[in-house]
């Protein structure tokens, strides 16, 4: 019996019918791109959200989190946003289940999900690392009623109403990606989604020499959360500003360099904080287009230099990296055993994404913790990576 099974046993007393994997997500480049209808090149990680789950017959939702050592319990036909965080990440997707097959007209779907469940949830994704465990434990709580009671939806369904419960239940308002990533994840693949279209298309990711290692500041500022949705909030803004030049602009994903330099460039009335935003947001979706050719050729010299041109970009222009982020991308960034480097994620602590050769990885690894720690006074955690499946059953 898999552990999160005996977990499961442990607190409901019976078996659990069945329990799924959910990965957290790397994304190699294409940084606070995909709410802007941009490109994106996530892949799913060996760090993983567990679920198991059983049938009720009351219409409550018993949920046990092991790693918080805490219990909730609501009626599934009365949600509502929770006071406790870790609740939302649950009954967000439950809720947008109810309401996809409501809108489907599924009588019997419905009638059978409002019976209601037990689920236990375990992972080891790393809290505030920045590799998304809130859309793995979305991703795998879905995966799981929609296996449980036979829902139907499909990959892109899942990840869609993830991503809409992060945004309506927790109040973030994130793109796709993250859903989108842990639960299309492929072993050693990387994924170009397209945010406009939600076409994908898998890109195999040979690094034979190279690893990829996660520095983890173990920082989490508080702007983390409220700069996210004020970023958002200024590419916005700088979209409203090119629309009465250009009305069917519609995102940044539509706007050109020079319309940015324009419209909202330095001899204009914009605020220079809009410039910037808007600025790097351009450049970044046209990086991640010209990153996937390098894949495709093998020149991973050339898509390590993106790397590191996109946290310049994040830390100068669209202003959400921090101190300790910059430190470990200089750090390595004259070191010839790295081809690339960056911040990763929301911003403001978390990752940095490195690919290091194998052969140097225990030294650098080594000399960036001791440097971190003699400027910082704070231990470095290292991730060594490897790219794995999506959101699957456990067998």
């Amino acid at each position: 019996m898999s552990a999160i099974r005996t977990h499961f046993l442990t607190h409901f007393k019976y078996n659990s019918s069945l329990a799924v994997q959910s990965p957290g997500r790397i994304n190699l480049i294409g940084e606070h791109t995909d709410y802007n209808n941009g490109f994106v090149l996530p892949a799913a990680i060996d760090k993983y959200v567990e679920v198991a789950i059983g049938k009720r017959t009351d219409g409550n939702i018993h949920m046990v989190a092991i790693d918080l050592n805490k219990k909730a319990e609501v009626s599934i036909k009365n949600l509502k946003p929770h006071s406790s965080q870790w609740v939302n990440y649950i009954i967000g997707v439950v809720y947008q289940a109810i309401h996809k097959i409501d809108t489907n007209n599924s009588s019997s779907q419905l009638e059978a999900l409002n019976n209601g469940f037990d689920i236990c949830i375990k992972g080891n994704i790393p809290s505030g690392a920045g590799l998304s465990s809130s859309a793995a434990v979305e991703c795998a709580v879905l995966f799981a009623i929609n296996e449980l009671y036979d829902l139907q939806f499909n990959k892109m369904e899942m990840a869609l109403m993830a991503q809409k419960a992060e945004n309506e239940f927790a109040g973030v308002k994130c793109g796709l990606m993250d859903m989108f990533a842990s639960i299309h994840g492929q072993k050693n693949k990387v994924i170009l989604l397209d945010c406009a279209s939600l076409d994908f298309h898998y890109y195999p990711l040979d690094l034979t020499d190279y690893s990829i290692v996660l520095f983890d500041t173990q920082i989490k500022h508080s702007l983390a959360s409220s700069a996210y949705n004020t970023r958002r909030l200024e590419c916005e803004q700088g979209v409203h500003l090119i629309q009465q030049y250009h009305p069917h602009v519609k995102t940044l994903r539509d706007v050109t360099i020079e319309q940015v330099e324009k419209y909202l460039g330095p001899i204009t009335d914009t605020p220079a904080k809009i410039y910037k935003r808007c600025k790097y947001i351009v450049s970044e979706i046209q990086r991640v287009q010209a990153a996937v050719l390098d894949l495709e050729v093998g020149a991973m010299q050339a898509f390590g230099k993106k790397m590191f041109e996109t946290h310049e970009g994040l830390s100068k222009m669209y202003e959400v990296s921090c101190p300790e982020l910059d430190f470990l991308v200089e750090a390595v960034k004259n070191n010839e055993n790295v081809i690339g480097a960056r911040m990763m994620g929301a911003g403001f602590g978390g990752c940095t994404i490195n690919i290091i050769k194998k052969s140097a990885l225990e030294m650098v690894t080594q000399q960036v913790a001791a440097s971190y720690a003699q400027q910082t006074n704070k231990e470095l955690a290292v991730y060594v990576t490897s790219i794995e499946e999506g959101t699957h059953l456990i067998k």
